[in-house]
C-alpha cells in the first residue's frame, strides 16, 4: 500500500476509534515504516499508536524514532513500560539514546537499569565523542578457543537471541584478549568435534576504542565487513561495531562535509525541526568571513582603476574570469576531498595529485581559452590583443585554481584541519583574487597600459 494512503487509513481508524482493527493492522507492519508514520503525526496520536503495539515491536519501532519523538514517549509512558524498553533495546541503541537526552530523561532511564548496566553505560558515555568506543555495542557472541564446534553452536543457540549479530563470532582467552574470529558459515559447515582454535582466523582486523569513527567507516568501506571488533589498549575485546551503526556514521560524516563545503557550521538538527535563528547562527559566521575576504577582490579591482579606466571593455570579462576560476578550483577540491574521505587519496600522494591536476588544468585551460578566443575575435569582433589577453588569463587562472583546489585540502589535512573547509566558497574566494591579479598583470603587459 502507498505510504500516504496507509497513513490516511491509520488516522481515519484513530478518528473513528476503531482501535481493535487498528491494533491488528499495526502489529503486522514493518518497524521502520511504523517509525516513519509515528515521526510524522502529532505527538498525542503517536503515543496512542505506540502504546497499541506489541511489546517486541514497540522496542524495534522506538529504536527508529527521532530523538524528539523518543523524548515525548518517555515523558508519558509508565516506569514499567520504560523499564521493558530499556531492557530490550540493544546496548548501542540505548547509548545513542542517552547521549541525546536531557539530564532529567537520562536519570529516568538509568533508574530502570540494574547496577551492572549503569556501570557499563557510564563507561560508554566517557568514551570521546565520535570515537569507536562511543558507537560500539557489547552484544556479540564470544567463544573460547578450546570449545568444540558442537559446544560453540550450542552456545550460540542459548545466547544468540540477545546478541546484535551472530554471523561473526569472536574468540577470546580467559582475560578477554581477542585471539581470532570465526564465521557462522564456517561453524555450520565444520565437523562437530573440531576445535575452534584449529579453524578460527587469527589475522583479525580490529580498531581501538579511541579510534575516530571516520577511520572505522573507511575500514568498513574497504573490506565490506558486517561487523568489526573493538579492543582496548591491552587488546581486550570491548565490543563490536555493526554495519547498520557505521552507515549512520557515514551519513553523518557526509552531511557534515556537505555543510562545511557550503560554508555552514555542522549541525545534527533536522532542517525542518531547527529554528530559524538556529539555522541562521550556523550560517552567519562563515558568510561574515567570506564577505570580509571578498573585499580582497574589491581592493584588487580598485588598485587597477587606471587599467580599467584606460580600457572600459576589460570590465565586462571580470565576472567570467572569476566564475571560471572559482568553478575550476571547486571541481578539483571536491574530488580530492572525496578521495581523502574514502581513503583513495593519502597525504603521501601530494605530488601525484599536484602533477595530475597540473596536466588536467593544462588540457582544460587550452580548450577553454581556444574556444573563448574564437568567440571573442570572430563572433564578438573584439580586438586581437584583448581576445589574447582574456584567453591567456583563462589558461593561467585555470592552472593555478586547479592546483590550489587539489592541494589545499591535503595541506588542511596535514595541519589537522577538516579538508571540507577548503572547498566551495573558500576556494572560490582565493581563486577570484588570483584570477584578477593575473588579469590586470597581463593587461599591463600586453596592452601596454
Amino acid at each position: 500500500m502507498d505510504k500516504e494512503k496507509e497513513l490516511e487509513m491509520i488516522l481515519d481508524l484513530v478518528a473513528s476509534k476503531k482501535y481493535v482493527e487498528l491494533k491488528e493492522i499495526l502489529k503486522d507492519m514493518n518497524e521502520v515504516d511504523l517509525a516513519d508514520i509515528l515521526n510524522e503525526i502529532e505527538a498525542q496520536t503517536a503515543v496512542l499508536l505506540f502504546r497499541m503495539l506489541p511489546k517486541g515491536l514497540a522496542v524495534d519501532v522506538f529504536a527508529h524514532l527521532t530523538i524528539e519523538r523518543q523524548k515525548e514517549i518517555i515523558n508519558v509512558i509508565t516506569d514499567k513500560e520504560l523499564k521493558y524498553i530499556v531492557e530490550e533495546l540493544y546496548f548501542d541503541d540505548m547509548i545513542d539514546l542517552l547521549e541525546e537526552m536531557p539530564a532529567n530523561v537520562v536519570n529516568k532511564i538509568l533508574l530502570q537499569s540494574n547496577k551492572d548496566e549503569r556501570d557499563l553505560i557510564n563507561q560508554f558515555l566517557k568514551y570521546p565523542e565520535d570515537s569507536a568506543g562511543s558507537i560500539m555495542t557489547i552484544e556479540y557472541v564470544d567463544l573460547k578457543k578450546k570449545m568444540t564446534v558442537k559446544e560453540a553452536l550450542q552456545h550460540i543457540k542459548e545466547t544468540g537471541l540477545t546478541k546484535e549479530t551472530v554471523y561473526t563470532c569472536y574468540v577470546t582467552d580467559e582475560n578477554r584478549k581477542l585471539e581470532g574470529i570465526i564465521s557462522l558459515r564456517k561453524l555450520v559447515t565444520s565437523d562437530l568435534d573440531q576445535i575452534i582454535e584449529d579453524i578460527m582466523e587469527r589475522d583479525v582486523i580490529y580498531v581501538n576504542t579511541h579510534d575516530d569513527q571516520e577511520t572505522v567507516a573507511n575500514i568498513f568501506r574497504k573490506y565490506g565487513f558486517l561487523a568489526l571488533p573493538v579492543v582496548d589498549n591491552e587488546n581486550r575485546l570491548t565490543g563490536i561495531i555493526t554495519v547498520d551503526d557505521i552507515m549512520d556514521v557515514m551519513e553523518q560524516e557526509a552531511t557534515e562535509d556537505f555543510q562545511k563545503m557550503a560554508a555552514m557550521a555542522p549541525s545534527d538538527e533536522a532542517y525542518l525541526e531547527s529554528s530559524v535563528f538556529e539555522l541562521a547562527r550556523h550560517r552567519i559566521f562563515w558568510l561574515l568571513i567570506l564577505m570580509v575576504s571578498a573585499t580582497i577582490s574589491g581592493s584588487i579591482i580598485s588598485g587597477a582603476e587606471e587599467v580599467l579606466t584606460a580600457m572600459i571593455v576589460l570590465n565586462s570579462f571580470i565576472p567570467m574570469l572569476m566564475d571560471t576560476a572559482g568553478n575550476s578550483g571547486s571541481q578539483s577540491s571536491t574530488l580530492v576531498i572525496r578521495g581523502l574521505a574514502t581513503g583513495e587519496i593519502e597525504m603521501g600522494d601530494f605530488l601525484k595529485v599536484l602533477w595530475k591536476e597540473f596536466r588536467i588544468s593544462i588540457v582544460v585551460g587550452i580548450v577553454l581559452a581556444f574556444v573563448n578566443f574564437l568567440r571573442l575575435y570572430y563572433l564578438v569582433k573584439i580586438d586581437f590583443n584583448i581576445a589574447l589577453l582574456v584567453s591567456l588569463t583563462l589558461i593561467v587562472t585555470i592552472v593555478i585554481s586547479k592546483l590550489l583546489g587539489g592541494t589545499l585540502p591535503l595541506v588542511a589535512k596535514k595541519f589537522k584541519i577538516d579538508p571540507a573547509i577548503m572547498a566551495g566558497p573558500l576556494i572560490t574566494t582565493i581563486a577570484d583574487a588570483t584570477s584578477l591579479t593575473i588579469y590586470f598583470y597581463f593587461a599591463k603587459l600586453i596592452l601596454h597600459i
